[in-house]
């Protein structure tokens, strides 16, 4: 590039921008913090660059010359636009990126089955969008605060801005290799003569296990060893899936999987409860319009009948 076609130094462009729309080197040193013949020395450096006088000195002030006028028209224009430009770079990373925490259960079987479908609907709203997850086996909230949602299950989170997703329903789920014409299910205590597949408990969170629902019909299970255990819900599914036992399913985290045959369930044997999965938004007073159309749209996802 020749010397001739280089611009002139940037700073140089916003102090005459300033001069020249105030019509003042004081008011302009004063604009800027700097001081007058700062302002003076730069306008000089700038005529010298384009080598033609951008100002007439006039009495209290100056004014600007026919090229002087050209080139503040041109310089304002283009600050604008560098301005537009800047602020929409600075609010993109706000905008169009969330940071999701979850369990291992509903990341995997609600929201990364789900996530194409979103982006896919709200593309053309948030370009670019940047949707991250967190998970962990028992998220919560106060670990997560680089999260902007947390999703987790339980009922007692009234004092962050919280909203419930979905109450909680167990019903029992197996493998159709597993079942048998010899040991037909009619009864709740028919499940019995299967193998039974346990979630460990938790004794930070209140989900329906086989007691409850045991319970409910009459019995007790309490004497009822497991044939596997585990504390990892997604191995546990995994488990009921290669035909090794009868595990409980949380709606709806496995209905597409029910939906598919994969699993056989038994809807007459379900338990109910008022706890659920939460969706809770970290820093409330910073939501975006992603997170808020985020939240949204999974509400009314799991709130769609399967």
């Amino acid at each position: 590039m020749s010397q001739k076609s280089l611009l002139p130094p940037l700073q140089h462009l916003v102090v005459f921008e300033s001069a020249a729309r105030l019509l003042s080197f004081t008011r302009s040193a004063k604009e800027l913090g700097t001081t007058q013949p700062a302002i003076s020395q730069q306008i000089r450096s700038l005529e010298a660059n384009l080598k033609c006088q951008l100002f007439n000195r006039v009495y209290r002030g100056v004014e600007l010359t026919e090229e002087g006028n050209k080139l503040m028209l041109a310089t304002q224009k283009s600050l604008h636009e560098l301005k537009l430009v800047c602020d929409d770079i600075r609010q993109r990373p706000l905008n169009n990126q969330i940071t999701v925490a979850t369990d291992f259960a509903f990341a995997s079987y609600i929201l990364i089955p789900k996530l194409t479908e979103f982006r896919h609907k709200y593309q053309s709203t948030f370009p670019e969008m940047d949707i991250r997850l967190q998970t962990s086996q028992a998220p919560d909230v106060a670990n997560s605060a680089d999260a902007d949602i947390v999703i987790l299950f339980g009922s007692n989170h009234h004092h962050y801005d919280s909203h419930q997703l979905v109450t909680e329903t167990v019903l029992p789920v197996c493998s159709q290799t597993l079942l048998t014409t010899d040991r037909p299910i009619t009864q709740f205590d028919d499940l019995l003569n299967y193998p039974i597949l346990k979630l460990n408990e938790n004794k930070s969170k209140s989900w329906l296990n086989w007691d409850d629902v045991a319970f409910k019909h009459g019995l007790t299970m309490n004497s009822l060893q497991a044939q596997f255990e585990s504390d990892n819900y997604t191995l546990l599914v995994q488990a009921a899936l290669a035909g090794q036992g009868i595990c409980l399913a949380w709606s709806p985290l496995l209905n597409d999987l029910i939906q598919k045959g994969l699993l056989v369930s038994f809807p007459q044997f379900s338990h109910s409860s008022t706890n659920g999965y939460q969706l809770i938004f970290t820093h409330s007073t910073e939501k975006t319009l992603l997170m808020e159309t985020f939240a949204d749209w999974l509400k009314t996802e799991l709130s769609t009948p399967a």
